[in-house]
């Protein structure tokens, strides 16, 4: 979900140094927080980012007086500087190589035996899907691999089915819609082990009450694109005009599509496509969802980063959906529950007022058309503040991040009334 609040996006190919052999470099990129006071200061902002023009913007520009992070490229940064200046905006350089904070990722080995798979480091997605398969010999009668959609780069979408009997209501869990959030798949993962593994009796019963669909990569292009070319790649990569490529999948989903929050240029990393489900990614999930599971979903959950939110619909409007107390009751108890560990705190609400006006995402899909009556999106670890830590959350953040999830997600299920389903 997090595209809009300070992150580090590449937004066009030659915004940086990007070949086939070589990963896209950001060396003396320099980072400035923006603060337009003014309609005429934040129409200023708002031509700057149409432009693409080797200016890259980390937070929506929608109002004035919020604070907007931009990423501009070194030949730029005069000219950059000036525009403010001409118009009186208030500036702060934050940072003078973006660069020097992308040198220390570490991901596990993708030849690994399965049975070797750990939260103790970041995955490359065959080594995922290859554990994955791996489940349904550790776990026969539990455990199935269903395939929930396809990319345009031709890999398949993988999910995990697990369930301990027929007749039970479902629970749908996404990750990884956004690539470079890896703490998202990471996290879905960690789960999805947690339910087959955990000996506590809490997890075990309500692991055991329902079915789950798992779904660890939403977005497998755009992941492994991350591991191969561009640590900070977003969207899809389905090519566009002007040399541009992909659309942002939480932006895609058809309903209320493009109403606000997106954009309407290919470059942007809020390119909402040129129509509903465009993309073969989510139009396929979303046939997945709507056929084999229609009437069956109990709760949706996606997992994104980051900021330590905990957002429920709309993100179209600031309306409150029909059944909001239930809603926010919900709410309440998880992120109490995903405090009592680490003191880990989290806030958020409805999509439109707790982050930002953004239409077109998957839980307002699954919300707003397939009945589900309980929707969430969490924005995961780091909080808001930690501008640098942000897409890079260390790997020994890993375990600690999944233990709070699961406390979270565990409460959750209970209070939204997992007795109705016993």
């Amino acid at each position: 979900m997090k595209g809009l609040s300070i992150t580090f996006v590449l937004a066009i190919l030659g915004l940086a140094s990007v070949s086939l052999a070589l990963k896209a470099r950001y060396d003396n990129y320099h980072v400035y927080q923006l603060q337009p006071k003014t309609a005429e200061q934040l129409e200023l902002v708002k031509q700057l980012d149409g432009s693409r023009d080797s200016y890259i913007f980390l937070d929506a520009v929608h109002y004035v007086n919020s604070k907007i992070h931009v990423v501009v490229a070194p030949h730029r940064v005069p000219d950059f500087v000036k525009a403010l200046e001409n118009y009186s905006i208030a500036y702060e350089l934050m940072e003078t190589n973006v660069q020097a904070h992308l040198e220390d990722d570490i991901v596990a080995n993708p030849n690994r035996r399965s049975d070797d798979y750990s939260w103790t480091e970041y995955h490359e997605l065959e080594d995922t899907y290859n554990w994955l398969h791996s489940l349904e010999q550790k776990y026969p009668g539990v455990v199935s691999i269903f395939k929930a959609g396809r990319t345009y780069e031709g890999r398949d979408i993988l999910g995990v089915k697990i369930t301990y009997g027929p007749g039970k209501k479902g629970i749908f869990l996404e990750g990884g819609m956004h690539a470079r959030e890896w703490i998202g798949p990471a996290t879905t993962t960690y789960i999805l082990n947690q339910l087959l593994s955990s000996t506590d009796k809490e997890v075990r019963m309500i692991a055991e009450s329902f079915d789950w669909y798992i779904v660890p990569h939403a977005n497998p292009d755009g992941f492994v694109y991350t591991h191969t070319t561009d640590r900070l790649w977003r969207k899809t990569r389905t090519p566009y005009e002007n040399g541009c490529f992909g659309a942002d999948p939480n932006r895609n989903w058809d309903f209320h599509w493009n109403e606000i929050g997106a954009s309407d240029n290919p470059c942007s990393d809020t390119y909402a496509g040129p129509s509903a489900f465009s993309e073969i990614e989510t139009k396929t999930l979303a046939e997945y969802i709507a056929t084999e599971l229609k009437g069956k979903i109990f709760l949706f959950v996606s997992f994104h980063s980051y900021s330590q939110l905990l957002l429920f619909p709309y993100g179209h409007t600031n309306e409150l959906p029909p059944n909001y107390n239930d809603l926010k009751r919900v709410f309440d108890v998880a992120i109490d529950a995903a405090a009592e560990r680490y003191g880990t705190k989290y806030t958020g609400g409805n999509i439109y007022d707790a982050i930002y006006p953004a239409a077109g995402a998957s839980l307002d899909w699954a919300y707003g058309t397939q009945g589900v009556k309980y929707a969430y999106c969490y924005e995961l670890r780091p909080s808001s503040l930690n501008f640098w830590t942000g897409f890079k959350l260390p790997a020994s953040q890993i375990i600690p991040t999944g233990e709070e999830t699961m406390d979270s997600l565990m409460a959750m299920i209970k209070e939204a009334g997992i007795t109705h389903f016993l």
